[in-house]
């Protein structure tokens, strides 16, 4: 009986041994977790950054969609509460009511801003260049001194100033004038540019002044014909640095211009969208906004290249 049970029930395979499919199977299935994390690994890299662009453009754009789309809707949609998020009825009506409203010329006053822009960068670039190669490379006794006495102006609050600035343009008889305008925003511009200039000034190798020396070349000449080549990005960025300052500057045109012929664009849009009880009609503000906005845009695409090149060789130094 004992040896008929003992063949009837044969000892059974040890638990740890496993048949080869199964085997296989879980072999295969150790070796795929191992090659997914290195495929997800190779690509979350891109996909974070692509990610992050993505995220940055969306927070950059959306304010610009938000402006033109107000810009485009009808005064009555323009005023609902809460706001929609696209113009349901496409509408002209606040880009022809920037020509209309309160008897401005918003022409002129785009003409102003464009003298007052153009003007300044001209003078700032100028005085920059100059004062920028003379503390580069024309050392003299106190320059670095003078140079951070230049610079300490940045800590000077522009509203601080108004009043004197006030008094002195009257004094000088250019109160409520572009010209005045021009000088006035040329003084704040100038210690920024002083300083992109010279460090772009700094930035050239010293053997290129001396081999236009040995040509015979003058210190002007080694400007014009040397050193300005080189130094074009940061001319550039100190340029479009001005511009951008003149073009969307406020305060000082409010105070300084009374005459609305005179007015700059950025005053004129404040009055042209200004209503009764101090109300904001917020279409037309947009679309002056908007028009406001597409001058810097198509200069700073057309100019971003040497833009931020001029703003990395400087500000690195």
């Amino acid at each position: 009986m004992s040896g008929r049970s003992h063949e009837q029930n044969p000892p059974e395979p040890p638990e740890h041994e496993e048949s080869p499919p199964d085997a296989a199977m879980r072999s295969h299935s150790k070796a795929a977790p191992e090659r997914l994390p290195a495929a997800i690994r190779r690509s979350l890299p891109r996909a974070a950054w692509w990610v992050v662009c993505a995220s940055l453009a969306a927070l950059f754009l959306y304010p610009l969609y938000v402006m033109i789309a107000h810009s485009l809707k009808t005064p009555i949609e323009a005023t609902a509460a809460p706001p929609t998020l696209y113009p349901h009825d496409l509408s002209l009506d606040h880009y022809r009511a920037l020509a209309g409203d309160g008897g401005i010329d918003v022409l002129a006053n785009v003409r102003n801003s464009l003298v007052v822009s153009l003007g300044t960068t001209l003078a700032t670039v100028v005085l920059s260049i100059l004062a920028g190669y003379g503390f580069a490379r024309l050392r003299f006794p106190g320059s670095n001194l003078l140079f951070f006495a230049a610079l300490v102006t940045f800590m000077v609050p522009f509203q601080a100033l108004i009043t004197p600035l006030y008094l002195l343009l009257k004094h000088l008889g250019l109160l409520n004038s572009l010209l005045g305008l021009i000088l006035v925003y040329t003084t704040f511009q100038l210690p920024f540019g002083l300083f992109l200039m010279r460090n772009s000034f700094a930035a050239v190798p010293r053997s290129l002044e001396e081999a236009a020396r040995i040509d015979g070349c003058g210190t002007l000449q080694t400007l014009v014909r040397v050193m300005l080549p080189v130094a074009v990005p940061g001319v550039i960025a100190t340029g479009l640095l001005a511009f951008f300052t003149a073009w969307n500057e406020f305060f000082a045109a409010l105070i300084l211009v009374t005459d609305q012929e005179r007015f700059t664009l950025p005053v004129s849009l404040s009055v042209i969208s200004s209503e009764a009880l101090g109300s904001v009609n917020w279409g037309v503000l947009q679309a002056g906004v908007t028009v406001t906005v597409i001058p810097c845009v198509i200069i700073y695409v057309l100019l971003q290249k040497y833009y931020v090149g001029g703003l990395l060789s400087t500000l690195g130094k």
